[in-house]
């Protein structure tokens, strides 16, 4: 899979250095994954939310810090949506943004 904005990750790693390892080892994975269809991202991350739109949301570090990405299947492209504290997200609309 390939991921679009991962300056997006870096930006909020500055701000958010304690999701640094998190964050990171999240976007290795992502790198080496093949997700075909949303139970292929279940079986390597049974805690994330599949949403409608091709959104998934990823609890990172615990549940504090909420990651939202789109995914085209077909194509191997993930695009970050939002990511942010868990308060944050709970001010957006995650199939929306």
């Amino acid at each position: 899979m390939r991921l679009i904005a991962k300056k997006t990750l870096l930006t909020f790693i500055a701000h958010y250095p304690e999701v640094e390892q998190s964050l990171l080892t999240w976007h290795k994975e992502l790198k080496n994954a093949t997700w075909a269809t949303p139970s292929d991202i279940k079986l390597k991350y049974p805690s994330a939310s599949i949403l409608n739109n091709s959104r998934v949301v990823f609890n990172l570090k615990g549940n504090n810090y909420r990651l939202v990405v789109r995914i085209n299947y077909s194509v191997k492209i993930v695009w970050i949506r939002f990511i942010g504290t868990h308060s944050q997200y709970d001010k957006i609309d995650a199939n929306k943004i």
